[in-house]
Parts: C-alpha cells; structure tokens; sequence
C-alpha cells in the first residue's frame, strides 16, 4: 500500500529575507544640492559678464590701440615701405586686423618672398620679412632677378644693380610651354653659379654669363674676352676642378683663345683664335 502520509504537501519554507524598506526620498537634500548649482552657475555667469564688460570698457578706452608699428629682418625694403604696404593705422582697434591679410599684402612686393604678422600686447604690431636674394639676372628679352630657389620674381629696373651673372639661353616660349623643364634648368643653372662663388681661381669675379643650350648643355663666358668654357650637363664640380689647375695660366692668353672644353675626360682642351687644339692633362 502506497504510504499516504508521505504523499502529503509538505509546507513550503518561508523566505528568511529580511523585506527592504522603500527609502524616503530626501527633497531638502536636493534642493540644497540644486541651489548650490545655481548659485555656482550665477557666479560664473557674473563673473564672464563683468570680464566682458572690462574688456568693452578698455577698448572703448582705447586701451588696444596700435601705438607702434614694428618692422623685423628686413634689409632692402625700409621700414616706411613695408608699414605703408600693411595699411596698418596708429589708432586702429588692434584685434580689428586681418593679420594674415595684411601678410599677403606685404608679399605682393617682388622683394619679399614671405611676411607675417602678429600683434605685441596691448599696443603694438610687428611686421616680420624675409626677402629675396637674387643670385643671377635672367635673359629674355627682358632682364629679370632670379634667386636661390631658381624663382624668377622681379623685372629689373634702371635703379637695380647689374653686378651679377647672367643667364641666358632660355626663351619666353620655354617658360610657358614646358614650365617644369624650364625650372629645373633654372635650378641647375643657380646650383652651378653657387659652385663658382666659393672658388678661389675660377669664380664669379672671371664670369660674366652662363648660357643654355638643349643641344650642347651648359657653358659659361669668361668676363675677359668672352671665352666660352664648355661644361656639358654633369659632373660640374669635378670639371670645374680640372679647369682651376690649370685656369690661373691661361688667364693671360684668354684674349687669344676660342673656347675651353671640359667633356672630354680628364682633359682640359684649350682651342686657339686660330683654329689649333691644345690639350692640357
């Protein structure tokens, strides 16, 4: 027989848990909370209302003004110049200017290849160049300075000193219709003039043009006597050696000498008025 009793529900044991009780919100704690944030976020308001109104009152003051115009690194443009190209006034509202407006102004003259400005708290500006050294006049047609960077950047004028070499060869077609060939030849052209100006026997002082031709490359005149000295289109530097050997006996006979050759390895080949070929090792 089936055991009854052991049939029986048995009773379900009650939850020991100790039930939470629902926590009272507390308003005074958050309201004391909210008035804190208020009373932070007035302070700060009042205290950006009152640097505002100090900041309306010194520039209505006067206070950022421009008193003084200064002008920096610059060497053939005065001062005066370069002030009147900024259009900066004294008496104008110092954070009314276009800083780099007036940068871009300034570097609309020919000398100038950059200009920035900034201001000098609470009353001054300072305007800070740099200019263009120009290493070699070129020729087309008309004469143009060009400098380091093989930048063409000004026409000459009859005020503009003439005392440096020239270059010539190129043609106004050249620039316009392979303007990247052209500037490389300009930089070749700059790089070889840098390598005379710090030789002791064959330098700038001896030449007067450095002259381009597709076909034959490059070549420079001497000052005296127009003597081209051919250089072809490498190795500028190791020819240019061979030649200052022996180029401090030549120069007294330069007047009697067709052209010097320097493409023959090793070789410096002195050509005569008359036709002969003297080789010099």
């Amino acid at each position: 027989m089936r055991d009854l009793k052991s049939q029986e529900k048995k009773p379900r044991v009650k939850n020991n848990r100790r039930k939470q009780q629902k926590q009272r919100f507390d308003w005074r704690k958050f309201l004391h909370r909210g008035l804190r944030v208020v009373q932070f976020g007035s302070s700060v308001a009042l205290v950006v209302v009152a640097a505002l109104l100090a900041g309306r009152m010194l520039l209505d003051w006067g206070y950022f003004r421009v008193e003084t115009v200064k002008v920096e690194n610059n060497q053939r443009i005065s001062a005066e110049e370069l002030v009147a190209l900024s259009n900066i006034k004294v008496g104008c509202g110092i954070f009314d200017l276009d800083l780099k407006r007036i940068g871009r102004k300034i570097e609309e003259n020919p000398w100038i290849a950059k200009a920035s400005v900034r201001r000098l708290f609470p009353r001054d500006v300072v305007i800070h160049v740099e200019e263009r050294n120009p290493v070699a006049i070129l020729n087309l047609d008309y004469l143009y300075y060009v400098d380091g960077a093989g930048e063409i950047f000004k026409l000459l004028e009859a005020s503009d000193p003439l005392d440096l070499p020239v270059i010539s060869g190129l043609q106004p077609e050249d620039l316009q219709q392979n303007p990247e060939q052209a500037k490389q030849t300009l930089l070749e052209a700059v790089g070889l003039i840098k390598n005379l100006a710090y030789r002791q026997t064959l330098n700038l002082e001896q030449v007067s043009e450095l002259h381009v031709d597709q076909q034959g490359g490059y070549s420079l005149l001497t000052y005296r006597g127009g003597v081209p000295i051919k250089l072809g289109y490498k190795n500028f530097t190791g020819k240019l050696d061979r030649l200052e050997k022996v180029f401090k006996g030549l120069q007294p006979r330069l007047l009697a000498l067709a052209c010097i050759d320097l493409n023959v390895d090793d070789r410096v080949i002195v050509r005569v008025v008359n036709g002969l070929n003297v080789e010099k090792g």
